[in-house]
């Protein structure tokens, strides 16, 4: 499925978004730090025409402007003027990781705006250190010396975000930014988590170093209408198990 490269402006900042248009039901879908919308467009195809994905490049992101700050207030801002801008009442929100979190301080918010949530693999509470990337800081002089850089791990996750330049190869995002980023993640965010009551999907990978199970049982047990499937993969399921995280989308919102 093709999708429309759009935009719209919020807080100074312009915000890029791909759009697989029409007139179907909306998801709102979120990309984990680092990443960029685009990594959803295996998961529009597969829903299309029925589900109209819509996957923002959050800022500081992609082709979305980098800003000067990315509080939990500036990434829930973004998310309400992009509702305006799409000139839609409601969407179902998806979100992995840094995405996930954004989606159910969003529907905590504004829960007549949320249909339902699918949150990938992320916790009520998140501790996490990424200063690791600020190794990956600055322009290359190929995109094999960033991508060994980067280290044979990590680098699927970030294709989308290599850019080459006049002056190198970089990376699309800032690592200082991310670290940034992180840091005003982390925390406790059980309170939000469970304000919101709309039907919810918790998708886990089996092999995440970032979530345990016991963690997501209890998210799913404490708060009402959550479901959780755990996926053969990683912290990233939509990349690591496409087929089984997008029949399991599928399946989840055909029943809402």
């Amino acid at each position: 499925m093709h999708m429309k490269r759009n935009q719209f402006h919020h807080d100074g900042l312009a915000l890029s978004y791909l759009d697989a248009c029409g007139e179907s039901q909306a998801l709102i879908a979120l990309h984990a730090l680092w990443m960029e919308a685009i990594t959803y467009t295996p998961l529009a195809t597969a829903l299309g025409p029925t589900w109209r994905v819509i996957a923002l490049d959050q800022r500081g992101h992609g082709h979305s402007d980098h800003a000067l700050s990315y509080t939990r207030e500036n990434y829930l801002g973004d998310l309400t003027a992009l509702f305006e801008h799409l000139k839609i009442d409601n969407a179902v929100l998806l979100g992995n990781s840094l995405g996930g979190i954004n989606a159910y301080q969003f529907a905590a918010q504004h829960p007549e705006r949320v249909r339902a949530l699918v949150i990938e693999d992320i916790g009520a509470v998140t501790i996490a250190d990424a200063s690791f990337t600020l190794a990956w800081g600055g322009v290359f002089p190929s995109r094999e010396a960033l991508a060994e850089r980067i280290g044979e791990r990590l680098l699927p996750y970030l294709l989308d975000s290599i850019r080459k330049t006049s002056a190198g190869w970089r990376l699309a995002f800032d690592p200082k930014e991310m670290v940034a980023s992180q840091i005003q993640l982390n925390g406790d965010h059980w309170t939000d988590w469970l304000a919101s009551s709309c039907p919810a999907l918790l998708i886990r990978g089996r092999e995440s170093p970032l979530t345990t199970q016991d963690h997501l049982e209890e998210m799913a047990a404490r708060r009402p209408n959550t479901h959780l499937v755990t996926l053969d993969g990683g912290h990233v399921v939509h990349v690591d198990n496409t087929s089984g995280f997008t029949d399991t989308v599928r399946e989840f919102l055909h029943d809402l």
